[in-house]
């Protein structure tokens, strides 16, 4: 079990993209103090295109008193971020169907399927995006390479998702920049596969907890705090899993599951409690995705087996999502709050 996850961790830091230096204002590196499995960031780093002029390097983290990765090849395909004057030829429908004009914060948006949800509300019509995610480097790839596409501002903020003093003074930041968030997509997590339940150490276990769950609790309040703070509806989407319905096969990944599981049941609760400030919440649940993590040959016996148990017979392709996240960030819909939706090619259906 130790050898596959040492395989594909080793094959995602081989295929990390060089990072991109010229031209980009990298607002200052972090200081961080790091106890066990706690996060505590001294100040967040911040990249902003196009580049401010106030040259300011960081924010500081004020704490709250008492209290391995890989590009997608696909990344860098173009991106043709709607108009302002082909969304005045749309229909009323499909107008309804962008998100034209709102502010979008992803978590996870630097890389896979969380960047390639971040592009997909670009070409939707998003005014403004700011990118959470812990890795730096290809934070600043992400933000250089989707404004120089675009010419939409973008931020990205170097945040651990468990670091709830950084989300504060991100979250604040991004307020003061481009107003408050009309939508927010938890895109950030991890995934431990192929460890029995009775070998898991608990260690990693409340890592798991920590990135998986915390974290998307801690995103959707901040958030929502200042949506409710300021009066203003949103759609709060958070990506969980079919893992969170099902069983996986022939993987043993309790842990996970149940981490995900945990986000669904969070999702309705929120959902529940938050619609009388007009604030929607969401979950979307993947079924396999074709993501790099899972391109490595150590896992291709098992893929054979996923393929086989869906009935579309493949793994989801890495934009296969972005639809969705569109919809429940757009006002089309409107009505849907609570939902979990399995997209999946199927596989729940056995």
């Amino acid at each position: 079990m130790a050898t596959l996850r040492c395989a594909v961790r080793a094959a995602t830091r081989a295929s990390v993209a060089p990072r991109f230096t010229a031209n980009v204002r990298a607002l200052g590196f972090s200081t961080s103090s790091i106890t066990g499995l706690s996060v505590r960031e001294k100040e967040v780093p911040v990249t902003t295109w196009p580049a401010p002029k106030d040259g300011r390097s960081s924010i500081p983290v004020t704490p709250k008193k008492n209290s391995d990765f890989e590009v997608d090849a696909e990344e860098n395909e173009d991106i043709y971020p709607l108009t302002k004057e082909a969304y005045s030829k749309m229909s009323p429908t499909m107008q309804k169907m962008s998100v034209h004009g709102k502010t979008i914060v992803i978590t996870g948006g630097a890389r896979g399927l969380g960047n390639h949800m971040a592009r997909a509300c670009v070409e939707a019509g998003a005014e403004n995006l700011v990118i959470f995610d812990a890795n730096q480097e290809l934070g600043e790839a992400a933000v250089r390479e989707l404004y120089e596409k675009t010419g939409l501002p973008v931020t990205f903020f170097k945040v651990d998702v468990r670091d709830e003093d950084a989300i504060n003074a991100a979250v604040d930041r991004a307020v003061e920049m481009y107003g408050v968030p009309d939508v927010l997509v938890n895109a950030a997590g991890i995934a431990d596969s192929n460890i029995k339940a009775e070998e898991y150490d608990s260690k990693m276990f409340r890592r798991l907890i920590d990135i998986n769950l915390t974290g998307t609790f801690l995103m959707s309040q901040a958030v929502g705090r200042r949506m409710i703070a300021a009066g203003k509806p949103g759609s709060i989407i958070l990506v969980a899993s079919m893992s969170g319905s099902i069983v996986n096969y022939p993987q043993e990944q309790s842990c996970y599951n149940a981490s995900k599981a945990g986000v669904v049941q969070f999702g309705k609760s929120i959902a529940a409690e938050w619609a009388k400030y007009g604030i929607r919440v969401n979950c979307i649940s993947p079924g396999y995705m074709d993501t790099a993590l899972n391109r490595v040959p150590a896992l291709e016996a098992q893929k054979k087996i996923w393929r086989s148990l869906t009935p579309q017979n493949r793994l989801g392709a890495v934009d296969d999502l972005n639809g969705l996240c569109v919809f429940l960030a757009s006002d089309a819909s409107g009505f849907m709050t609570g939902s979990n939706v399995l997209i999946d090619g199927g596989y729940s259906c056995y």
